[in-house]
């Protein structure tokens, strides 16, 4: 709802969506999940820019924030770089929520704390030849342990990628780059499985990757993570062929 106050092209929907997000807030402040957290934080990010006067959506991005670094501080060791015991679905939206807000308000510990969290997630979503492998659903619940290699699914690819761009906007290195390029790639083959999950003739996307073969549903939410994945790099697509033109050239907009 956030997102589309900002974004949406009509300017009646930008408004609705706009009022509806700021009367859900109240609501949103009771969550007790750090996902839940995390999604807030996201869609505060996209509301925040168009009503920078919500001096009560303002305070919720900084108590959101807070919460998960409170979560990263009780949880966090040397070798468990985390704000949960254990890792389960959708895991790099917590590092890209800190960012944004970090970014957004200009405070350094929730970056650092993002960009901390996230580099230790991907060394557990790489294998030893450097290919993307998102965190098993049959280890959700296990505590501090390697994540199971299956099944594997699509939204935490999605997931990935927007954090790892997140992190690229936020210190500049062009390795986050690179860690997005690989878990998008995972759409497309370059996986345990050597399987692409999308069909480009249908424009389906397989619900996920089994031990021995691609899960052949092909849901609405698997399709929706492919196209944030492909939008995701698109915009990355342009921004560096933006960078590589003369300056001369971007100064005109050519």
């Amino acid at each position: 709802m956030g997102e589309a106050a900002r974004t949406d092209a009509s300017p009646a929907r930008r408004r609705w969506a706009a009022a509806l997000f700021a009367q859900a807030l109240s609501i949103a402040e009771s969550f007790r999940s750090p996902r839940a957290w995390a999604f807030m934080l996201l869609g505060l990010d996209a509301y925040c820019a168009v009503a920078p006067d919500d001096l009560h959506a303002r305070e919720v991005r900084h108590s959101l924030a807070d919460r998960l670094m409170s979560c990263l501080a009780s949880v966090e060791t040397p070798d468990w770089v985390w704000f949960e015991e254990g890792l389960a679905y959708d895991n790099a939206r917590l590092p890209q929520a800190l960012m944004l807000a970090g970014m957004a308000t200009q405070t350094p510990q929730y970056i650092d704390a993002g960009l901390r969290s996230l580099r230790w997630l991907m060394t557990q979503q790489t294998t030893a030849a450097g290919q993307f492998r998102p965190v098993g659903t049959s280890g959700f619940g296990e505590q501090r342990q390697h994540p199971r290699a299956f099944d594997q699914q699509p939204v935490e690819a999605t997931a990935t990628i927007a954090a790892c761009l997140t992190a690229w906007r936020a210190d500049g290195d062009a390795e986050w780059k690179a860690m997005a390029t690989r878990a998008f790639a995972w759409f497309l083959g370059s996986n345990d499985l050597s399987v692409a999950l999308v069909d480009p003739l249908t424009g389906s996307c397989r619900d996920g990757l089994h031990p021995d073969r691609a899960n052949e549903n092909r849901g609405g939410e698997s399709v929706v993570c492919y196209l944030l994945g492909l939008a995701e790099m698109r915009q990355l697509a342009r921004v560096n062929a933006s960078l590589t033109r003369p300056i001369a050239l971007r100064a005109v907009g050519a």
